[in-house]
């Protein structure tokens, strides 16, 4: 994830930071300032087979996850949030998933 007014992402692909700061419950300047900072990560999946046409971006700060399904512009069409409030996120919900997902410069089995 950059800082940028949009997040950039390998493959031209872009998503407007404002939707990820929304997601977060943050106002667009706190969001970037944590994304300058480094306390915004995240991963980036092009969809395959059914999904053809979709990206899936996570988003982790603190202790919550956030998952954006786009089109092939960056346009939302779904968007989910994890939050464990005051508890650690667990691991395992930052670890990839299992699955038919492509990563970019990933090598494929």
């Amino acid at each position: 994830m950059t800082d940028t007014t949009d997040a950039a992402v390998p493959g031209d692909f872009a998503i407007d930071a404002d939707v990820l700061a929304e997601g977060f419950g943050l106002s667009a300047e706190d969001f970037r300032e944590r994304l300058r900072a480094g306390a915004v990560t995240g991963r980036l999946y092009r969809g395959i087979d059914e999904d053809a046409g979709t990206w899936r971006l996570e988003a982790f700060h603190a202790n919550a996850r956030l998952t954006v399904i786009t089109d092939e512009e960056g346009r939302p069409l779904r968007r989910s949030l994890v939050d464990f409030g005051d508890r650690p996120l667990p691991r395992e919900m930052r670890m990839p998933p299992s699955g038919r997902i492509s990563r970019p410069n990933a090598r494929q089995a």
